[in-house]
C-alpha cells in the first residue's frame, strides 16, 4: 500500500491588514494632534511720554463678610435683608445694570448669603456678574 504524500502549503502570515490599522492610526494621530506656530518677531514699540490715566471703571461690588453682613462699593449696609440689599444696589447703579456686578464673599460666609446677592443681580438684569476668588499659592499635584 503506497501513501500518497500530502503537499504541504507554506503558511504565512498576511500583513496587509496589519500595515492597513498602523496606517489608519498614523493618519488619527496626526489629524487629531494640535500644532502650536511660534512665530517671533522683533517689534520695537513706540516710545511715549506723559502719565497714564487712571479711567475709574464703574461697578456694583458687593462684599460679604464671614458673618453675613454685606458691603456694597464700600458703603456697609444696616442689616443682611435681601430688600436692603436691593435698595442699595438699585441707588448705586441708578438702573444701569450693564454695569460689572462683582460679589467677593470671605471663605467662611454662608453659601445663603452669596446666592441672596446673586439672585439681587438676576432680578435686577445683571449679566456681567463675576464671583473673586484668590489664586492658591500651592502647587497642584
Amino acid at each position: 500500500m503506497k501513501f500518497r504524500r500530502q503537499n504541504k502549503e507554506e503558511l504565512s502570515v498576511n500583513l496587509t491588514p496589519l500595515i492597513d490599522v498602523v496606517f489608519l492610526l498614523l493618519i488619527f494621530f496626526m489629524v487629531s494632534t494640535t500644532f502650536t506656530k511660534e512665530a517671533h518677531l522683533q517689534v520695537e514699540l513706540p516710545k511715549a511720554s506723559g502719565t497714564p490715566s487712571e479711567a475709574e471703571v464703574e461697578m456694583i461690588e458687593v462684599v460679604i463678610n464671614k458673618d453675613g453682613q454685606y458691603t456694597v462699593n464700600d458703603r456697609v449696609l444696616i442689616n443682611s435683608q435681601v430688600s436692603t440689599l436691593k435698595r442699595a444696589v438699585e441707588k448705586l447703579s441708578k438702573g444701569n445694570n450693564e454695569l460689572p456686578f462683582i460679589v467677593t464673599a470671605d471663605a467662611k460666609t454662608p453659601h445663603e448669603f452669596v446666592v441672596r446677592a446673586m439672585d439681587i443681580a438676576g432680578q435686577l438684569g445683571y449679566k456681567k456678574l463675576s464671583i473673586t476668588t484668590e489664586r492658591s499659592e500651592e502647587g497642584s499635584n
